[in-house]
């Protein structure tokens, strides 16, 4: 546990800046933390507008919402987004408006098979994931997690080869570096947009394409 003060608050953040309790955010938070995402300068309007699609979202839906869902919302683009928040969209937007992808409702999203048949039924295996479904160890990753994870989050019947191209971009890049690509990173490298990225994995970047390759944002 970490905590950070600004004024008269406090607030309870984990090892990667990230706040622990959503509901515990307001705008000083977001002025807080704009330094440690590499925002030096003060918050401009169009920062404030995203941030704040961010959190209508989260009071809506009680869910951290897409890079998709915000991008339309603003009419920014990834261009206009990578300028705004260069660290990238969770490591950027999400955490200055004191929100992860773990920010889910509690009990939605477990309806039917259990994690366990669905892995058994597909893969035959068993992986150690985390409470949401990322596994705990990426080096564990073989291609029938993967495939589990298509077909448990009904993704596509199969994996097509622009899945395993940018599968196998973000295993590769992680193995090269230890670390994640953002969504810039990865649309940039593999000539995306977001229209195509979000045919590809409707759960979003995170919770679609990172959680297939076996990787993580922590």
């Amino acid at each position: 546990m970490t905590i950070v003060t600004h004024g008269l608050r406090t607030y309870d953040i984990d090892r990667d800046g990230f706040l622990r309790d959503p509901r515990d955010w307001d705008e000083d938070f977001a002025l807080l933390m704009a330094p440690q995402v590499g925002l030096t300068e003060s918050l401009t309007s169009e920062h404030w507008e995203v941030i704040r699609v961010i959190r209508k979202v989260f009071d809506e839906t009680g869910r951290c919402p897409l890079v998709y869902q915000v991008c339309r919302s603003t009419g920014l683009g990834l261009e206009g987004l990578q300028a705004l928040f260069p660290t990238g969209y969770l490591r950027g937007a999400c955490r200055l408006a004191g929100l992860t992808f773990r920010a889910v409702p509690l009990g939605q999203g477990w309806a039917g098979s259990s994690l366990a048949e669905i892995q058994a039924a597909v893969t035959n295996r068993s992986y150690r994931v985390d409470a949401w479904g990322f596994l705990v160890d990426p080096f564990e990753w073989d291609e029938g997690f993967a495939a589990m994870k298509a077909f448990e989050t009904k993704m596509a019947a199969r994996l097509s080869d622009r899945h395993w191209q940018i599968i196998r971009y973000l295993r590769g890049e992680f193995e090269r570096t230890g670390v994640v690509p953002n969504v810039y990173q990865t649309c940039r490298a593999n000539d995306l947009d977001l229209e195509e990225l979000e045919r590809l994995f409707p759960d979003g970047y995170h919770r679609g394409a990172v959680k297939v390759a076996g990787l993580c944002v922590r």
